[in-house]
């Protein structure tokens, strides 16, 4: 089985695949889908939804993890982020693909057993339960990897 955690963003998109068979969790790939902020928000999202189908295409996932919005006080911040949401989840939508939500606090539980930890703790872990000789960067990557270990621990 193969998961993609989703960290939305508009300006950045942080994405893990991971591969479960058996009791065995393996990082297939991580990274960003970067956007210039010079670009008109539609051609964000468009960039967005195109390198999506691509990663979808690539990697045929059952099932994607995103990180539910978590409300700040910067609105315009807000409102990209729910945009980039809106467009993963039409992506997945166009190909059948269940898309699972997870706000940070479960995300940070799954992972580290307590909902307050912070980044560091949290980018320790991933690289601890992945096998992974270096923390995955950058920070968004590895938001990624970690909403979709969360997702299997939610699973199982």
């Amino acid at each position: 089985m193969i998961i993609i955690g989703i960290d939305p963003g508009l300006a950045t998109v942080g994405f893990g695949v991971i591969q479960k068979e058996k009791n065995r969790i393996t990082p297939v790939s991580y990274g960003c889908i970067r956007t210039s902020s010079e670009k008109q928000n539609p051609q964000r999202l468009l960039e967005i939804y195109n390198e999506l189908n691509a990663l979808f295409e690539k990697y045929a996932p059952s099932e994607i993890a995103v990180e539910k919005l978590f409300f700040t006080n910067n609105i315009t911040s807000a409102m990209g982020v729910s945009e980039a949401r809106g467009v993963i989840f039409l992506a997945a939508q166009q190909k059948n693909i269940p898309v699972i939500e997870y706000t940070p606090k479960q995300v940070k539980q799954a992972i580290t057993g307590s909902g307050r930890a912070d980044k560091k703790q949290m980018q320790e872990m991933i690289k601890k339960l992945l096998g992974l000789d270096e923390i995955p960067k950058p920070d968004d990557a590895a938001d990624g990897l970690s909403i979709a270990l969360c997702h299997i621990n939610f699973r199982n």
